[in-house]
């Protein structure tokens, strides 16, 4: 059956983290990879964390209808999830893991309905989410004020998932992602 899951946070929240702790988990979930007109950041490879497109590439494909949904996410800086991605694993019986930005995880749940089980990731608070961000070592303080600033706003879209798990604790976290899904594989 074609299943997805989607995972969707504000930046730092570490939505990433808990996808990587599934997947180690369930043989049977294979990671969509997203598609972006940002460049690679510290150890990113193409094909492997993100598709790299420029932005003209990334419109042509938008224009040529190879998305399943696509935002721009910030200013010139676009995100989509690629039709033959999701083909690509689906091809192999596997269940489409995603770890994707805010309004994408609600397109996707809006275009899926069932068939996807959507969950936010909610961070313990903004300023821990902020110190995350700084933690990381990876933006400059204008590029995390921008962050923090949008996920202000992510997180009052929280009430448009299905599942809603605050990562102050990792394991807990982790713990009750599994238990989602769980159960919604078992439907």
């Amino acid at each position: 059956m074609e299943r997805l899951i989607i995972f969707s946070a504000p930046s730092g929240s570490g939505k990433t983290t808990i996808v990587r702790e599934l997947l180690k988990k369930y043989s049977q979930f294979e990671f969509s990879i997203s598609a972006t007109s940002r460049a690679p950041r510290g150890t990113e490879r193409d094909g492997v964390d993100y598709y790299f497109l420029t932005a003209d590439e990334f419109r042509k494909a938008v224009a040529e209808d190879k998305f399943v949904e696509w935002e721009e996410v910030y200013a010139g800086t676009y995100y989509g999830t690629l039709k033959s991605e999701m083909k690509r694993i689906w091809d192999k019986g596997n269940t489409i893991i995603f770890d994707i930005d805010v309004m994408g995880g609600i397109n996707l749940k809006r275009i899926f309905g069932e068939k996807a089980c959507s969950i936010f990731i909610m961070p313990p608070s903004i300023e821990e989410l902020e110190r995350r961000l700084v933690g990381r070592g990876t933006d400059a303080p204008e590029v995390i004020a921008k962050r923090v600033a949008k996920a202000e706003f992510e997180i009052t879209k929280a009430e448009h998932f299905d599942y809603v798990v605050t990562n102050d604790n990792l394991a807990t976290a982790i713990a009750e992602t599994e238990s989602i899904i769980d159960n919604f594989l078992a439907k």
